[in-house]
């Protein structure tokens, strides 16, 4: 599962989760976190939409140390 973080005001933290990959987009699960709340919801995201917010920096590949550990 890939896991995006999604560029947002200081002091918040929002990123996804690819669930599913389908035919027009992918199915996101999606985390907000704000003063200590955490809000979690499951989307839909069209690909035409991943690949421009890609392109423009507003989302950006989640870099995981755990991936260099064995």
């Amino acid at each position: 599962m890939k896991r995006y973080n999604i560029k947002n005001q200081t002091g918040k933290i929002e990123y996804f989760d690819i669930i599913k990959e389908i035919e027009d987009g992918y199915l996101v699960r999606l985390t907000r976190i704000s003063d200590g709340n955490e809000k979690i919801l499951d989307s839909f995201l069209t690909r035409h939409l991943f690949e421009i917010c890609l392109k423009t920096g507003y989302i950006s590949q989640f870099e995981s140390n755990a991936d260099s550990v064995a």
